[in-house]
């Protein structure tokens, strides 16, 4: 799928998803394009997971095992994974929010507010094991333009 596609497709969902979970869409957009390959992945094409959680032993629904890219030890190794499976990549996208919100190690992610901001955070909280995870995420945040999908939120009682 080609980029723009891509975060057409996933971009409102994402801006949606910022509203009820505090995540940035660009930093949503910019994980899901990362860890999917832009949707093309066996997981994300197998099991509709866009961001890569795996299913540990507290995940109740559908899962899939796939091999997977870690860096262990300070190298590459392929090992197997179990993964978190979803009906649709809307379904993924809820999880999502859910998982990082949930999940204390997260915590202080939702004190940033900009994509780069909470990329660096989740890289330093652990989400995965590249070393240049943050670097890759800023990276899809600046080459496809993704904080035009984090205007500025009006949460002021007037508003409403």
């Amino acid at each position: 799928m080609k980029p723009q596609d891509f975060i057409a497709l996933i971009g409102p969902a994402a801006r949606a998803s910022r509203l009820q979970t505090g995540i940035p869409a660009s930093f949503v957009v910019a994980q899901a394009a990362l860890e999917s390959g832009w949707g093309e992945s066996g997981l994300a094409t197998r099991a509709k997971n866009l961001f890569g959680i795996k299913a540990d032993r507290s995940w109740t629904g559908q899962r899939i095992t796939l091999k997977t890219r870690e860096f262990l030890n300070k190298k590459w190794v392929v090992i197997p994974a179990d993964w978190r499976a979803y009906p649709d990549w809307q379904a993924c996208l809820v999880d999502h929010g859910q998982f990082l919100r949930r999940n204390k190690r997260y915590a202080a992610c939702f004190a940033c507010t900009t994509g780069k901001t909470f990329a660096q955070a989740v890289a330093k909280a652990g989400y995965a094991t590249d070393p240049r995870y943050a670097d890759k995420l800023i990276n899809m945040i600046d080459k496809h333009q993704l904080e035009a999908l984090d205007p500025p939120l009006n949460l002021s009682p007037e508003a409403t």
